[in-house]
């Protein structure tokens, strides 16, 4: 595999630079959030299925769910098969949520070598799970792997912040802005933490308002 790995602030560095030689406006957004975070994440088991419990709750509700669950010991392919579904209940997960993580806990996925995987691969890989999405599976190329090249189309923020960025008339879609996202090869991972930042600066100033 070929592709570039995000491992530092330099590496964020380096594409923030990039990508503002490239396009005028990502430099103006770059002058008004400032340096970008890191932003990695652990990978492996644990890490989809705390995404998977993360889903559709509050990050309140996410964190105590998950805190139960490790607890528990519930954390790993073995102990999901081995608990009861009173036990994953008591944990906080729904009926859903217990059926997603017994699905990802049967999968058998060789997290190893998603590492070494390129990352169309790594995106089937885990879309082939129920309860694992496109959008998941892209984030987790993106922060567990450090995938440089990846983007997320799908998440709602990177498009209100691409709209605000470019001046859209409205927000673009998940196909617009994948099209869109071609343009800031290789480092669209670094992107995605531009319009990120840019989402969270513009909300913060609506608030000073």
């Amino acid at each position: 595999m070929d592709e570039r790995i995000i491992l530092t602030p330099a590496c964020v560095a380096e594409g923030a630079a990039y990508l503002c030689r490239i396009e005028p406006r990502f430099a103006t957004a770059m002058d008004l959030v400032g340096p970008l975070p890191l932003r990695r994440t652990d990978g492996g088991f644990a890490a989809l299925l705390s995404a998977i419990v993360s889903q559709q709750v509050s990050v309140a509700s996410a964190n105590a769910i998950w805190a139960r669950m490790e607890a528990a010991g519930a954390t790993t392919p073995d102990a999901i098969a081995a608990m009861e579904d009173e036990a994953l209940r008591a944990c906080g997960l729904s009926r859903q949520k217990m059926r997603y993580a017994r699905a990802l806990a049967d999968a058998g996925i060789d997290f190893d070598a998603l590492i070494d995987a390129p990352s169309p691969d790594v995106v089937g890989t885990l879309v082939a799970v129920p309860g694992i999405g496109t959008w998941t599976a892209e984030i987790y190329a993106m922060f567990s792997l450090g995938r440089a090249d990846v983007f997320a189309p799908g998440d709602l923020a990177l498009q209100e912040a691409a709209r605000l960025i470019f001046g859209l008339s409205e927000r673009p879609r998940e196909k617009a802005l994948r099209d869109m996202a071609k343009a800031w090869s290789p480092w669209r991972a670094v992107a995605a933490r531009l319009l990120w930042a840019y989402y969270a600066w513009d909300k913060q100033r609506e608030g000073i308002r």
